[in-house]
């Protein structure tokens, strides 16, 4: 978060983050966690919720951005203006993880994401049965960019 941080100096203290990922990733509770709220009475979120929060001298607004399927089609209206784009991994979800590639390849190619920071947030490493880091990095290696992403 730093290194994007210090990205950001250049610019105003204010940073829109978009949070994406497949449904049940736990966007949420991540920003729950992240904003020292409950995260015990979490529901999956219908459309987006803002948070906005202070660290380390920036205003961070982080958009949490439902992630059903029938959503996914709008996600394309909360990239203006965005500097970081976290996309959340769960680590549990081996059956939807090519589902999970595939939307982050999609989202990679978006023109209004261009020059935004990526960071890719693996979840639910804390929970038996979930795909080891191995398994992971194998299925992140197969996450490419488009040539001129890079």
């Amino acid at each position: 978060m730093l290194s994007v941080l210090r990205k950001a100096r250049l610019k105003d203290k204010e940073m829109r983050i978009l949070m994406l990922g497949l449904d049940s990733a736990g966007k949420t509770t991540i920003v729950k966690k992240i904003m020292g709220e409950d995260v015990y009475s979490v529901s999956p979120t219908l459309g987006f919720i803002i948070k906005t929060i202070d660290y380390d001298g920036y205003k961070l607004n982080i958009w949490d951005v439902g992630g059903q399927k029938t959503l996914r089609t709008y996600w394309k209206n909360y990239f203006e203006k965005t500097d970081t784009l976290i996309w959340v991994v769960d680590s549990t979800d081996k059956e939807r993880i090519n589902d999970c590639r595939n939307e982050l390849k999609g989202l990679l190619q978006q023109e209004r994401l261009m020059g935004a920071s990526l960071l890719v947030f693996k979840n639910k490493s804390d929970i038996d049965g979930g795909m080891n880091e191995d398994e992971i990095i194998q299925a992140s290696c197969r996450w490419s960019a488009p040539p001129d992403f890079i």
